[in-house]
């Protein structure tokens, strides 16, 4: 008797560590499979995350890309016409004082902005941030990364010229041209308009300098614009996958 007492007491001892185990191997399932749920759904929120932050890297791209196509169509349009403006100007060298007109003597002493400051924020950002990693498209990664040497070539050259206006050009003409020429007429400026050095436009038309940097202008002109035609179609091309990407 003593024996199967015994004998019962450890089947019941057996029996709830069988069921502890159980429960305990069955606890341990349902905490993996919580976790394995807790990551997929952060995984999942921050692919979404993710997405937003590469949406809005590509509207702002997007956005800024358009903002120099415009400014890159303006200057094509307005480059030929800076470039015959000059070009007139140079006619006039050998012409006698008589022959200037009041339009013709505007031409030569006038000077047009020359700058031009294409943007470049959000394409700067991305290649040299960790946005660059968001992105997924590697044939826009390709372009993207490439396009920033673009747009250093077209400053360099708007600053060569802007270099050459004012380094060059504005201090021949302000050693030959008197501003009391822009003066109305008016008698509060007439002693400066009679006794005023006078404006010597035959000495600007022949000094040699002037010349040679109104010749240098036009070229860095046509080189800019040769720059500016390249830069759009890059541009366009970018904005093409782009619009890809957000479509």
């Amino acid at each position: 008797m003593k024996l199967f007492r015994n004998l019962r007491r450890k089947l019941v001892v057996f029996s709830k560590f069988k069921s502890y185990l159980i429960y305990a191997i069955g606890e341990v399932i349902l905490i993996t499979i919580g976790i394995s749920i807790a990551w997929k759904i952060n995984n999942w929120n921050d692919i979404r995350k993710d997405t937003i932050v590469e949406r809005k890297i590509y509207m702002n791209l997007n956005e800024e890309l358009h903002s120099n196509l415009r400014l890159l169509n303006r200057v094509i349009d307005e480059y030929p016409e800076r470039i015959k403006y000059l070009e007139n100007t140079l006619n006039y060298v050998g012409k006698d004082e008589k022959d200037l007109s009041q339009g013709a003597k505007d031409t030569i002493v006038n000077l047009f902005d020359t700058d031009t400051n294409l943007i470049e924020n959000s394409v700067t950002s991305i290649v040299q941030t960790s946005k660059f990693e968001l992105l997924e498209s590697n044939d826009l990664k390709d372009l993207i990364i490439l396009y920033p040497n673009k747009l250093v070539k077209f400053k360099e050259q708007n600053e060569n010229i802007k270099t050459l206006v004012n380094v060059k050009i504005k201090p021949i003409i302000e050693q030959y041209i008197s501003l009391a020429d822009k003066l109305p007429n008016d008698n509060k400026y007439k002693t400066i308009k009679t006794y005023g050095s006078k404006s010597d436009y035959i000495g600007l038309l022949s000094n040699k300098k002037y010349q040679n940097a109104i010749i240098g202008w036009i070229l860095q002109i046509k080189k800019q614009l040769e720059n500016a035609k390249t830069l759009r179609g890059k541009t366009k091309v970018l904005c093409t996958n782009l619009n890809e990407e957000l479509n």
